[in-house]
């Protein structure tokens, strides 16, 4: 139940009373608390109570509602509350609704049907999209009936509501692996599934389905449509899964072969599988996995001081060849470096952005008024807009210029863009923008032309929300967007996952946060008074002063 600006979605109304109705949602999003989130682990099973002889309508009703945390033999002990003549059409897949732990009680009876008024954290769809809270409140309505002398559920909407408190454990987030356009990188689209049959649910969305509709035209898969998943398990052997696909797989060249097993196989080891055997038939198909660049990002920061611009180890100071005397002077206040540190993006004391070249060249792209810190995807390409225009998100590079490539954020009522960060496989913009009086984070997936030139971004959703006003963003892996947000003199790191909850951090006591960045396996601040710090634990530890900028790097060369 993913929310989608221009068809907005939310959990809201009284759910019509018809077996085959779900958990419809509408309305704004509202901020709720984060929900417990596992992406992977031991697998841990509830077996609720079944119903007990001589319940009442509202225990009969209770008692399913928490029976859904048991997912086991597809939710066979929830069913056992239903009449004969839903047990086998309910769909408890239909959605979830994650609730406030403690908050799901049956109302009195009302002529034979129960109703309960719910608040909900988050919701997850069919598909397995997450989505934030939804403002309002929402009614289930069940009508029951008499069989045998016992009470009976005749007519319920399909999906479950689970406790936040057992929601992370019931279902776990796991990435559906897809290529960027340039079939270099691959790109996770998160889904939460029930962890009892993730591999076959992960399967059949890579295989059966498209990817997530805000990263359709963004990203690329091995798949044609023609080959399908041709069983309902994924048997599995020491860690080794058998995918059994229809024949047609058989006719396909052996790149393209190769690359589905490459999707599969990531795909998979998000649930604890270390390897995928194709078969059709049963018969095993070759597939040898491709190669693919990582986005990670390691060694030591890379920053500006009296001393230049580098890499900082100690009190030493390691320069980039060319690329550090050409960031030096463009007078920088903001850079990103891209992967292959020969080119960064910068944004000079004056408000220009630039693109700073290892050959020594600085090309000024933009002088327009109120420029953001700019941001460098991976193939070279400098983005930069201004604040208070949020269509006028512009991509520059030698001979190329690409403007108003972010329409659909101004016409999905976008105001002001306070911050953008691009994902470093160069497929996913992400932006903290203002909408009426909320400040929220946005994602949509970028379009290339065949050249790779960037044409547009997609229709942008909504990730969470932000209370405060951004200063500085940055992807920190390859599902998470982390914002540094002053609300008055506090500093708070915001934790956005890509289809998941938001964690709150505070920043380092008496630190004015301007700027953050990614470390090898944790993130790096900058404050304004040139204090370097890296998270340790739950701690932060400073580690560096006078540090009078800190630059975002974009992956590692090769």
């Amino acid at each position: 139940m993913r929310r989608i600006i221009g068809a907005v979605l939310a959990m809201v109304g009284v759910l019509a009373l018809a077996a085959c109705a779900g958990l419809p949602v509408s309305g704004p999003v509202t901020a709720g608390r984060p929900v417990d989130e596992t992406r992977t682990g031991p697998e841990v099973r509830f077996f609720p109570d079944g119903p007990q002889p001589g319940a009442s309508r509202e225990e009969i009703v209770d008692g399913f509602l928490r029976a859904g945390s048991g997912s086991s033999g597809d939710w066979e002990t929830a069913r056992l509350f239903l009449a004969p003549s839903i047990r086998t059409t309910w769909d408890p897949l239909a959605g979830v609704a994650v609730v406030p732990t403690g908050e799901i009680a049956a109302q009195p009876a009302v002529e034979d049907t129960v109703k309960v008024v719910l608040n909900p954290l988050a919701s997850v769809d069919a598909t397995g999209h997450y989505e934030p809270a939804a403002g309002g409140m929402v009614t289930l309505a069940y009508e029951l009936v008499e069989i045998s002398g016992e009470w009976r559920i005749s007519k319920a909407p399909d999906g479950i509501v689970l406790d936040e408190s057992v929601f992370g454990t019931v279902f776990h987030r796991y990435s559906v692996m897809y290529f960027d356009p340039s079939w270099t990188y691959l790109v996770p689209d998160e889904r939460w599934f029930p962890t009892t049959s993730a591999a076959v649910r992960i399967t059949g969305a890579l295989v059966d389905e498209q990817p997530s509709d805000w990263l359709r035209g963004a990203v690329s898969t091995a798949f044609p449509d023609d080959v399908t998943f041709a069983w309902s398990s994924v048997p599995q052997s020491a860690g080794t899964a058998q995918v059994e696909l229809s024949p047609e797989v058989l006719a396909l060249q052996q790149l393209t072969i190769d690359r589905m097993a490459t999707q599969l196989e990531a795909s998979l080891a998000t649930a604890g599988i270390t390897e995928v055997q194709l078969t059709v038939d049963g018969a095993p198909v070759a597939a040898t996995p491709v190669e693919t660049r990582s986005t990670t990002v390691t060694g030591g920061p890379l920053v500006m001081t009296d001393a230049g611009f580098g890499f900082l180890t100690g009190n030493e100071l390691t320069p980039i060849p060319g690329l550090s005397d050409a960031v030096v002077r463009s007078d920088p206040v903001a850079v990103q470096v891209g992967p292959d540190r020969d080119v960064a993006a910068v944004r000079s004391v004056d408000g220009s952005v630039s693109r700073a070249e290892a050959t020594g060249g600085v090309v000024v792209f933009d002088t327009r008024s109120g420029l953001r810190d700019p941001v460098i995807d991976p193939g070279g390409f400098v983005w930069s807009i201004p604040a208070g225009s949020p269509a006028a998100l512009t991509a520059f590079a030698p001979d190329v210029e690409s403007p108003l490539l972010s329409q659909p954020w101004a016409a999905a009522g976008a105001t002001d863009v306070q911050a953008i960060s691009i994902s470093r496989d160069g497929t996913r913009m992400a932006g903290v923008v203002r909408v009426g009086d909320r400040a929220e984070v946005w994602l949509s997936g970028v379009i290339r032309n065949g050249d790779g030139v960037p044409a547009r971004l997609g229709e942008p959703i909504v990730a969470g929300l932000i209370d405060g006003e951004a200063v500085s963003m940055a992807w920190t892996d390859d599902v998470t967007v982390s914002v540094v947000v002053r609300d008055g003199s506090a500093t708070e790191i915001v934790e956005q996952v890509v289809g998941g909850a938001p964690a709150g951090v505070a920043g380092p006591a008496g630190a004015s946060i301007t700027t953050v960045a990614t470390a090898t396996s944790s993130i790096r601040l900058r404050s304004d008074a040139g204090g370097l710090y890296v998270r340790r634990g739950a701690n932060w530890l400073q580690t560096a002063e006078g540090i009078t900028l800190l630059a975002v790097q974009q992956g590692t060369p090769q």
